[in-house]
């Protein structure tokens, strides 16, 4: 009875210590991706997705596939091959792998969409949001790639362009370049002339930086009691590599200070008009929130113009827009007071 006291005793020792030393860590995600062919196919016509868990090239992982809430197969590849419109759908995969506790699962990757298309045409557009700025590149693509003799862009209803070829540029992208494309394609064949409408495909146009949001906060438990909290809320949506933001705040058109690579800053409390400025200087951008009051406001103020702030006994060129330096020139006031006043 000792032996066996004791030795229970060693196993729930024993187990303690495992379950005090295992390490535990958040789930996984795996990631499906399109290694070949188009996430918009016409039927007949094959793709290829492939599952991997990122940073386990050597874990002995299992994959299954899914479209909606069905499972399809267990598998690192998963190929439509000819495809059918009924096929169409978001799919995604799951890593699993046995081990000698339980069998481990990792989150559902993110979809990918497919639509199979049935009809003669189909316009390629871009399937993430272009930039201001940019470039797009419209494909107008017909099933068993005739020779186009004519290709017709339309947008929203109102045709844009008319060429030979099936690719379509617009260049120089703004925001009205925002929705429903599609084309219209024409070839000659057996003595007659065919023509095709495709089905309208969207498009998204995104500014490159967004207009600020000055959110003022006014009872921080952080910060000094006599002191608020000043917020810039701004987007970039650039491409990589993603270029920083610099940060600019005012009270009643006068400079709270230099630039920052932070979008926040504590400043006393005090009433009157605040905005904020975000500046990208790698892409030449600069934009101004709308004007946010608080407290007893007594006058209207246009904008941020001058500022009384010290400055350090040094000034930089006024064309920098660095953090660490002040764009402003140095001017002597009716009184006598120095004022450094900042551009915009």
């Amino acid at each position: 009875s000792e032996v066996i006291s004791l030795l229970k005793m060693v196993e729930r020792l024993t187990c303690q210590h495992f379950f005090t030393v295992l390490p535990t860590s958040a789930p996984q995600t795996a990631v499906a991706e399109l290694v070949k062919g188009l996430p918009w196919i016409f039927s007949g016509e094959s793709v290829h997705l492939k599952c991997s868990v990122p940073g386990n090239v050597s874990a002995e992982w299992r994959y299954r596939w899914f479209r909606g809430g069905e499972q399809l197969l267990e598998s690192e590849y998963f190929v439509l091959w000819k495809a059918r419109p009924q096929q169409s759908g978001k799919y995604y995969c799951q890593g699993l792998r046995t081990t000698w506790i339980n069998t481990q699962h990792t989150l559902h990757s993110l979809p990918i969409e497919i639509e199979v298309d049935g009809g003669w045409a189909i316009l390629q557009a871009p399937p993430l949001p272009m930039l201001v700025g940019e470039t797009m590149t419209l494909t107008c693509r017909v099933r068993n790639n005739p020779k186009l003799t004519e290709v017709i862009l339309y947008k929203d209803g109102v045709e844009l362009q008319i060429q030979r070829g099936p690719e379509l540029r617009v260049t120089n992208l703004t925001l009205q370049h925002h929705g429903s494309y599609w084309c219209r394609a024409s070839w000659d064949g057996r003595r007659e002339t065919n023509s095709v409408i495709s089905v309208a495909a969207p498009v998204s146009i995104i500014e490159v930086l967004t207009e600020p949001m000055l959110e003022i906060v006014p009872n921080d438990p952080l910060i000094h009691k006599d002191r608020m909290l000043l917020v810039c809320h701004v987007q970039l949506n650039a491409r990589q590599p993603v270029p920083h933001i610099h940060y600019y705040f005012y009270q009643d058109g006068l400079s709270l200070g230099p630039a920052s690579s932070q979008d926040k800053v504590t400043v006393l409390r005090d009433s009157g008009q605040y905005w904020c400025k975000a500046s990208v200087p790698t892409l030449g951008l600069k934009r101004l929130s709308e004007p946010l009051g608080y407290g007893r406001v007594t006058g209207k103020h246009k904008g941020p113009v001058v500022s009384l702030q010290p400055r350090p006994p040094t000034f930089p060129d006024a064309a920098s827009d660095s953090p660490n330096t002040l764009s402003c020139d140095v001017v002597v006031s009716d009184d006598g007071t120095m004022v450094w006043r900042d551009f915009f």
